[in-house]
């Protein structure tokens, strides 16, 4: 299962920076006299890290980094992923 196809996440955004912010109405329409931020939650600021994306802990909105650095690290580690304890690589 790879960061772009988790079925438990109810929004993907592709971003292009590490360092990405989120206020839960981002997708929430505007108008006048109408603020849609009052409709999201409180914002936060979040950093990716090396698996190539970040959730936001208030509303599971999923933020993926584009381009090289995120095609690396952009699926969560699976069972095959490790080392085997007898192979002499794990202490």
């Amino acid at each position: 299962m790879t960061a772009t196809t988790d079925p438990f996440v109810p929004e993907i955004t592709p971003v292009d920076t590490r360092y990405v912010w989120c206020d839960g109405a981002g997708d929430i329409r505007g108008g006048e006299n109408y603020r849609p931020a009052a409709l999201g939650h409180p914002r936060v600021y979040m950093e990716i890290d090396e698996k190539g994306y970040v959730d936001c802990g208030y509303c599971d909105r999923r933020f993926v980094l584009n381009g090289p650095a995120g095609e690396h690290g952009n699926r969560e580690i699976g069972p095959g992923d490790l080392p085997a304890p007898a192979d002499g690589s794990v202490n």
